[in-house]
């Protein structure tokens, strides 16, 4: 029926005009769908947020905590969830700021985002990163500051 993904993905999105929420379910399996490109995933998950933005949480969250999916395109789907439901995106946040196979720079934005919306859940993903030696130097202590920062704020 479809060659690739992104017809899946163009069909659900014709589908979007006569039929919403047969499209955001369409969106929402896509989205889930391990099978299924990082960048077309996330491009689902977009979509399901323009129809239904609280629709998209369990998708950008499925995202966000999967570990064979890029760090930038995880990084993505945390703060589109953030954008559409702040409080839901602590636990994708945290998944990525504690995950040590994650570049560095995208860990400490993580963690970033994750203080922006729930302090209290960032200072264990700080700490995390301020402990990981394998973690360069000044990210380490950019994680540092960010725990001070939090700690300050309690």
């Amino acid at each position: 029926m479809y060659e690739d993904d992104e017809d899946r993905l163009d069909a659900a999105g014709q589908l979007a005009e006569h039929n919403p929420h047969a499209a955001a379910e369409a969106l929402s399996a896509i989205a889930c769908d391990q099978a299924v490109g990082d960048e077309v995933r996330l491009s689902a998950a977009e979509q399901l947020a323009a129809l239904y933005p609280h629709a998209a949480a369990p998708a950008c969250l499925a995202i966000a905590r999967d570990g064979t999916v890029g760090d930038e395109v995880r990084l993505s789907a945390a703060e589109q969830l953030a954008a559409a439901d702040p409080h839901a995106a602590a636990p994708a946040c945290l998944a990525i700021a504690c995950d040590g196979t994650v570049g560095d720079e995208v860990r400490l934005s993580a963690a970033e985002q994750l203080a922006a919306v729930d302090p209290r859940a960032a200072a264990p993903a700080c700490l995390a990163i301020a402990r990981d030696e394998e973690v360069g130097d000044e990210v380490r202590m950019s994680a540092a500051e960010q725990l001070v920062a939090i700690n300050a704020r309690a």
